[in-house]
């Protein structure tokens, strides 16, 4: 079950160029551009109502675009019909058959590219294999579990043997058992078929531990695109490094200071460099909960008053107060050990672990410049 072999095909699978899409008075896409490599799992992620399954529909050629262009293989396919794109398409709602059995939802796509009966057969057979569904085969979807239900559906795209599989929100209705258990099968046939997946999510745990490549919608659009450790480490803007991290990073307003380089901040100066801004200048200072720490000895410190300890097994999220301000720091279990609300708790802002947005608009701001 493998579409044309990768060394056939060219690298980059999916390109869109500016693409737009309205729906009445709302801009559903708007100017949406990016670039799918080749056999990547890429992953469009972002709340509700940002244009991901938009998105999907329009690659798929279920959706007209308004402007742009949509290229698969390096080909343009913006008014290309569905059939003939090597594209299948798995919704959120699964959109089985429910008249039809396991293996006859299986073999429909196939009857209808009019294959023959024998390869029909053999590929029903294989795929229900894989899928650990041969004792459903003669089972309607109704009888099925989630769990079973969500491999249905996958299979009945995966039959098709497609050169990419667009995977809408395809987790949600399932709980947080089947939910990790389908990760890892997805992940598992990514690796297997080698096929280019792209796959639409709001659930940012999904995000990043199945996309090699991610791109965060906003309105329509994509705000930056790159690998969960680019987006981690260098959000450009404050709506990125919001949504990336868990939990997510400490965001603290503060200002560009006059008398050293580095900020004002809520609990004193903070030594960073002048980050390219005029003094007094509002920003905003971001600090990963993950990068804050407890002082060893007499390493200069800033005494934080706690507010709520939130123990998570391995690792316990300590609330402190500092000045006014709430900040999230990550602490092992060994090191949270007797924390308690109301303790004072001497806390490090390592300088080179700050993040700088400008306040007027939420662009990040280069370290040390």
């Amino acid at each position: 079950m493998q579409g044309s072999s990768q060394s056939d095909r060219p690298q980059t699978a999916v390109t869109l160029t500016g693409v737009s899409k309205q729906f009445g008075a709302v801009d559903a896409l708007n100017d949406l551009s990016f670039e799918v490599s080749t056999g990547k799992f890429f992953v469009l992620f972002g709340p509700s109502s940002v244009g991901k399954t938009t998105t999907l529909r329009a690659i798929a050629g279920l959706e007209k675009i308004d402007a742009g262009k949509i290229e698969i293989d390096g080909q343009d396919v913006t008014e290309a019909p569905i059939r003939g794109r090597g594209v299948a398409m798995v919704f959120q709602s699964f959109a089985l058959y429910p008249h039809l059995t396991v293996s006859q939802n299986f073999a429909y796509p196939l009857k209808e590219a009019g294959l023959p009966a024998n390869e029909i057969n053999q590929r029903v057979g294989e795929t229900v294999e894989m899928l650990s569904l041969s004792h459903r085969t003669d089972n309607q979807p109704s009888t099925l579990s989630g769990g079973e239900q969500q491999r249905v559906a996958l299979g009945r795209a995966l039959i098709q043997r497609p050169n990419i599989l667009l995977l809408d929100e395809p987790l949600t209705n399932l709980d947080a058992k089947l939910r990790h258990d389908m990760r890892a099968e997805l992940k598992r046939l990514h690796r297997q078929f080698g096929m280019t997946i792209i796959y639409a999510t709001p659930d940012e745990l999904e995000a990043l531990s199945m996309g090699e490549d991610i791109a965060v919608m906003k309105e329509g659009t994509v705000v930056q695109q790159g690998s969960p450790d680019d987006l981690y480490e260098t959000p450009r803007n404050l709506y990125v490094a919001a949504k990336i991290g868990s939990p997510h990073m400490n965001l603290l307003d503060a200002s560009i200071s006059n008398a050293v380089d580095g900020l004002d901040t809520p609990f004193g100066e903070l030594s960073t460099g002048r980050f390219g801004l005029s003094g007094g200048e509002d920003v905003v200072m971001g600090i990963r909960p993950s990068d804050i720490r407890l002082a060893q000895d007499s390493e200069p410190h800033v005494n934080m008053k706690v507010q709520l300890v939130e123990p998570l097994g391995d690792i316990t999220i300590v609330s402190v107060d500092a000045a006014g301000a709430n900040l999230r720091m990550v602490l092992s279990e060994a090191g949270a050990l007797g924390v308690q609300p109301g303790h004072e708790l001497p806390v490090v802002i390592p300088a080179e672990s700050v993040h700088v947005f400008r306040k007027a608009d939420g662009i990040a701001m280069p370290a040390g410049t």
